[in-house]
């Protein structure tokens, strides 16, 4: 017991202590913080700092449905023929495909205010954000489309395994 309170303590020491390593960790919050001001003002892009509340109900999503899909997937393509990803990749996909609607449409059809964070305004402004969020909704239908077009991924297809019909029929 006793070693594992000084073991404790010695962790509080080296976080608090005023270590170098604290200090970077808060300069690079603070250059993130500055980093993404300045692509919100570059990109006229005001729902990263001040998201509407529906776009936070989708960063909600991300945070607890698709950030949790990133390792697993990652896995099963690595691995390879992995057909058991192919129903988490349709949810993910399509999930994500569809988050993306409704914010190219307030991308190019809201009226952004001029204040506190101006959004696009011009035509072209709105295209060269519609053109940062597209990635967003490209990959992700492509990712449907080879879960529900490739072999490889298919539950018909197969692997060298017989179905418990083609089991019954001999």
């Amino acid at each position: 017991m006793y070693g594992e309170v000084a073991a404790c303590k010695r962790i509080k020491l080296k976080l608090f202590s005023g270590h170098k390593s604290v200090h970077s960790l808060a300069l690079s919050s603070l250059q993130l913080k500055d980093l993404l001001r300045w692509y919100a003002e570059e990109f006229k892009d005001p729902m990263v700092l001040d998201p509407p509340e529906w776009f936070k109900s989708f960063i909600f999503c991300e945070a607890l449905l698709q950030t949790p899909f990133f390792p697993v997937a990652a896995y099963a393509f690595l691995k390879g023929g992995c057909k058991w990803i192919r129903t988490p990749a349709i949810v993910y996909s399509t999930h994500v495909a569809t988050t993306l609607v409704p914010i190219l449409a307030h991308v190019l059809f809201y009226q952004f205010p001029m204040k506190p964070h101006p959004g696009p305004q011009t035509l072209q402004e709105r295209w060269l954000l519609v053109s940062i969020y597209a990635p967003y909704l490209l990959v992700p239908v492509l990712l449907l489309l080879t879960m529900l077009l490739s072999s490889t991924y298919s539950s018909t297809s197969q692997s060298g395994h017989t179905s418990a019909k083609t089991k019954k029929k001999n």
